[in-house]
């Protein structure tokens, strides 16, 4: 079971997210897993990948720790992807976010060939998933499915758009009204679509939310409410 398994939208909507987690078993590769967590991480800056995370420390985009109301005035985020792999220490469940499934191809390849003796767990749309995985010749262990919202008042939900932007974050760390005010920055011309994005990003405490697909939704969001 994935956290990530909730983003919203339908193949299309979710044709530049993809997902890739390691994550230890308690008892059988948790003991001493630092080192290829970090491993992980590190092949992972080789593929160009738009976030990293460790559940446990959040991800390159990150709050500051001293904030002020001139955050307002000054909203550039500087991501550090060395401090993810720097910082992970223990137990944990890293991550790494793409936007192209070459880049995931590539690096599941290295993942691979590096045998870290941990699960892998790719979280997209499963077709997407599945020809990855068959074309480096590793055969699928199991899939699992989040069904659409269609039962209760659904009517109460916000719209599609700001459900695809919050639901990124599976712990809900990114609140709707957050992923609505930044919709309405971008509109406004008081963020681009790349800081309403990274903004968003700052709240997702393990680093799973996806910068670039953010920011297209953001940027298609320019004309409509």
């Amino acid at each position: 079971m994935t956290h990530t398994l909730h983003r919203y939208g339908d193949a299309e909507s979710l044709r530049d997210d993809y997902v890739i987690f390691a994550i230890p078993a308690k008892g059988y590769s948790d003991a001493n897993c630092t080192p290829a967590l970090k491993r992980f991480l590190a092949l992972a800056l080789r593929h160009g990948p738009v976030n990293i995370g460790d559940a446990s420390r959040g991800g390159a985009y990150r709050r500051r720790p001293v904030v002020s109301p001139l955050v307002h005035w000054f909203p550039h985020t500087r991501p550090d992807f060395q401090a993810v792999v720097d910082g992970l220490d223990g137990y944990t469940v890293a991550a790494a976010v793409f936007d192209r499934a070459d880049k995931l191809e590539s690096f599941l390849r290295d993942v691979k060939a590096a045998d870290l003796g941990m699960c892998v767990n790719i979280s997209a749309v499963t077709d997407a998933a599945q020809d990855v995985a068959r074309r480096l010749g590793i055969t699928r262990h199991s899939v699992e499915y989040s069904l659409p919202f269609r039962f209760g008042r659904t009517e109460l939900l916000p719209d599609k758009r700001t459900l695809a932007l919050y639901t990124m974050c599976g712990h809900g760390m990114v609140s709707p009204n957050m992923a609505q005010k930044m919709r309405d920055w971008v509109r406004e011309g008081r963020r681009t679509p790349q800081q309403g994005a990274e903004c968003l990003a700052r709240f997702c405490s393990c680093g799973v939310y996806n910068i670039a697909r953010a920011a297209r939704l953001l940027e298609e969001g320019r004309s409509t409410r």
